[in-house]
């Protein structure tokens, strides 16, 4: 089997490392991939969000399954192109990638079908927007409605605060046409826990729950990121509760998009607040998370590709899926600067020391070659280094060991990573 991956980051790296371990995967390429993945697959030149050249390169090779892991190519409708072209492809298609592509269209959506999520209003107009902020009480989450790389999430504190953020929004356009439109809620009170599952719009096969970690510094403060590290299993609720979770926070979703005529295929991931009333959705992603790919798929025993291609053809026939007992930690180094304005091309150093330890991965998610061959930072998020063990305990001592051996100009990363679930007395 043919496999094309698409994608340059440390999920796609993630995934490339489970893939490779199948006995169905002779031949495995990644496009555009990175430094890391192209020692598990044949990296092409052809960039995620290039669908014509993407449909060309699948054509061309004769690729019996594609797995898109980033968003912007599913939002932008890769699933329908693939499939009216004969193509497998593992990923939901443009209607239903609205879940993550618009969060005014999944609040709607959450309130359609009866998933408890936050109280909100949606506003195109920047006057009305802060009219209603400074009238509100807080603390408020302002959401940019469209993509914007895990950032376009800001917890204000105050009416100035939440006025500043709506001008960098819908004014000065930080995020581009993501922020003409912007949801604002209620801020809820809780634990939060990521939920993912692989479906075929009918069938749910839950995967092994984490925690994700989006501020950039360490005690949550500081700006949202893409995730600066997560752990595995999540700790705050047993793994056989997770079902009552699915039953609240997923399963009216696809039952809703199937009765109006939208089948969804591929990973659904669903971001959930446990507060005092009960779980909450946060958001909706139509991919796997990242960084929770990284602390989950480690943990997985089952073979990943014949669950996607079942996934893909519409029939998952799959019952369930094999875990380990072990916990996983994964933390994120980072490039200076980072979720703001950050600096590339520093060479890594490290990584040759620590490859080939056992119980630990390092995944590669902002990486290159520069001219002289060597390793070099590429992206804001540039490893996610990641470990595991019999304890959560265990797996935070062996990863920060690990990254004690690997450095770069102006890396950073948090120190915090999964110590509530370790310690939280010392928090």
């Amino acid at each position: 089997m043919k496999v094309l991956l698409i994608g340059s980051g440390g999920r796609e790296h993630a995934l490339a490392w489970k893939l490779a371990q199948s006995p169905l995967l002779p031949k495995l390429y990644a496009a555009p991939g990175n430094a890391g993945i192209s020692q598990l697959a044949e990296c092409v030149p052809v960039a995620a969000d290039n669908i014509p050249g993407l449909l060309e390169f699948a054509l061309r090779e004769k690729i019996d399954l594609t797995i898109v892991g980033p968003e912007v190519p599913l939002v932008a409708g890769i699933g329908d192109v693939f499939r009216e072209n004969g193509l497998l492809l593992f990923g939901p298609s443009k209607d239903t990638a609205l879940l993550e592509g618009s969060k005014a269209f999944s609040k709607e959506i959450m309130t359609k079908y009866g998933v408890p999520t936050a109280s909100y209003e949606i506003f195109r107009n920047v006057n009305e927007a802060k009219h209603y902020v400074i009238e509100a009480e807080m603390p408020l989450v302002i959401k940019a409605d469209g993509l914007a790389a895990g950032k376009g999430v800001v917890i204000c504190d105050s009416s100035e605060q939440a006025v500043a953020t709506l001008t960098q929004m819908m004014e000065e356009k930080l995020f581009g046409d993501a922020g003409s439109r912007v949801i604002i809620e209620k801020k809820l009170e809780g634990e939060e826990l990521s939920i993912l599952v692989l479906t075929d719009g009918k069938k749910i096969i839950p995967l092994a729950s984490a925690r994700d970690h989006k501020r950039a510094y360490d005690h949550d403060r500081g700006p949202n990121t893409g995730g600066m590290g997560a752990f595995s299993p999540s700790m705050k609720i047993p793994e056989s509760e997770i079902g009552t979770i699915i039953d609240i926070a997923v399963r009216p979703i696809l039952e809703g998009l199937a009765r109006d005529g939208m089948s969804y295929r591929g990973v659904l991931y669903a971001g959930i607040m446990l507060t005092k009333d009960g779980p909450f959705v946060l958001e909706y992603n139509c991919r796997f998370g990242d960084p929770e790919t990284e602390v989950i798929l480690p943990r997985l025993k089952s073979d990943l590709l014949p669950v996607m291609v079942q996934i893909a053809n519409g029939c998952l026939d799959t019952e369930r899926l094999e875990w380990h007992d072990k916990a996983c930690m994964t933390v994120v180094m980072a490039s200076g600067g980072y979720p703001g304005h950050y600096e590339k091309g520093f060479p890594i150093q490290g990584l040759e020391t620590v490859k080939g330890q056992p119980d630990v991965a390092v995944f590669h998610a902002g990486t290159a070659f520069n001219a002289a061959k060597q390793v070099v930072t590429a992206g804001g998020r540039v490893l996610a280094v990641t470990a595991w063990g019999d304890t959560l305990k265990a797996a935070h001592e062996r990863v920060y060991h690990v990254i004690k051996k690997i450095n770069f100009e102006g890396g950073f990363c948090r120190r915090d990573i999964g110590q509530k679930a370790i310690a939280p007395h010392i928090i």
